[in-house]
This record gives structure tokens, C-alpha cells and sequence, in this order.
């Protein structure tokens, strides 16, 4: 993959996440809270650090970390 290809590509990725950021929080919450349960909620914290980080990396696409009102700004990461 050529880094024309690249840059097309999370281009189009950081679109979608800024058109469906409510629907993509949704899907990791439902995600987290089904995983969460399977292991008894031994695991927790490390849900929500997965799901902070893939917040913050969807975010920071465009380089505006506008998208999830909790994501830290990429200076905090």
C-alpha cells in the first residue's frame, strides 16, 4: 500500500468517524459492557483504557479531537 493509498484511506476512515461518532460510541460501550460481563468485570479497567485509547486514536484522525466530547487532547496522551 502506497502512501497515497494511505492517506486516501484515513481520509475517508476519519469522515465516517466524524459523520457516526455517536453510533461508533455506542457500539464500543455495547462492546465493553459484553465483554466486561463475559469475564465476571475482572478485566474493567482495562476495558475502558482499550476503549479511552480507540477513542482518542478515532479522534485524532483529523487532528481536531472534536468527535468524542471525553477524549483528551493528543498533548495528554
Amino acid at each position: 500500500m502506497n502512501v497515497g493509498t494511505f492517506d486516501n484511506l484515513k481520509g475517508k476512515v476519519s469522515d465516517l468517524v466524524d459523520q457516526h461518532s455517536d453510533k461508533i460510541e455506542t457500539g464500543m460501550n455495547k462492546a465493553g459492557e459484553f465483554v466486561d460481563g463475559k469475564t465476571g468485570g475482572k478485566h474493567s479497567d482495562k476495558i475502558e483504557t482499550g476503549k479511552d485509547k480507540l477513542r482518542g486514536a478515532l479522534d485524532g484522525l483529523d487532528g481536531k479531537n472534536d468527535d468524542f466530547p471525553d477524549t483528551p487532547p493528543a498533548s495528554a496522551r
